[in-house]
């Protein structure tokens, strides 16, 4: 797993390291907790334990797996609970053409990146401002969520009927409160305001009408025109002079610009 350089001995820890560090154990720790909800919520759709643990080893994806669950829940058929999940889980496959050139990596490690390719590893990497603090954020946030996810999904499942409904306990809002502290210190500029309050009003409007997955597709379509009519820089690279962008080294800071 890629980490950032180690100090030298007297020298003050990288700042860095500390603060990718508390972002990934929040982050796991908040969305890890939120398996207790799935696995509580699939056993009572009819799952078994053991069903509903193989569901968050191999879909881990938390919202597609809980479409999956609602979808058979609701009395619907396994072509329409696999359909509905497959797309919420769409957002991945745009996730993992992103971070590919941040990640480089190769053989087996390329698979393991690609099923820690969550909403959660996606984002602390990209909040960070170097290319190294980046991947670390990536590997430490995805294997923390997928290790603390799958241990309290099996929580979940087993303890289930004793837990009753997991929103008492505030579980179902504990994931997207972590993503929000994450995201709202980049609001900083107009184009990711642009962003929020574009996304945020198409998901309200389509919720309603549009079958699960669809409204977190189409919010997405919002930052896709912003991106494409308003082009930024991409973490890892800094302005040239001369127009074109150079990689900046993994020590060094890849420059943000303003929006």
């Amino acid at each position: 797993m890629p980490t950032l350089p180690r100090s030298r001995p007297g020298a003050p820890a990288d700042p860095d390291r500390r603060a990718v560090a508390r972002q990934a154990l929040s982050v796991s720790a908040a969305t890890g907790l939120y398996g207790v909800s799935f696995g509580a919520l699939a056993v009572a759709a009819g799952l078994d334990v053991w069903q509903t643990v193989a569901l968050s080893l191999l879909m881990f994806t938390g919202g597609s797996q809980f479409a999956f669950v609602g979808v058979v829940g609701a009395g619907g058929g396994a072509a329409a609970a696999v359909g509905t999940a497959a797309l919420l889980g769409a957002r991945n496959a745009l996730y993992g053409a992103a971070m590919a050139p941040l990640l480089r990596v190769r053989g087996l490690r390329r698979l393991a990146a690609a099923q820690v390719t969550i909403d959660e590893s996606v984002a602390v990497a990209t909040a960070q401002r170097r290319p190294a603090a980046a991947r670390a954020g990536f590997w430490w946030t995805g294997l923390g969520v997928f290790a603390l996810w799958n241990a309290f999904t099996l929580v979940g499942a087993l303890v289930g009927d004793a837990l009753g409904d997991p929103q008492r306990w505030g579980l179902d809002a504990a994931a997207a409160a972590a993503f929000l502290g994450l995201l709202w210190p980049r609001l900083a500029g107009r184009a990711a305001q642009a962003v929020a309050a574009g996304a945020v009003v198409v998901a309200l409007l389509l919720t309603p009408v549009a079958p699960a997955g669809v409204p977190v597709l189409a919010a997405a379509v919002v930052a896709v025109v912003v991106g494409w009519r308003e082009p930024g820089p991409r973490l890892g690279r800094v302005p040239d002079p001369s127009g074109g962008g150079r990689d900046a080294p993994d020590g060094g800071p890849a420059r943000e610009e303003a929006s």
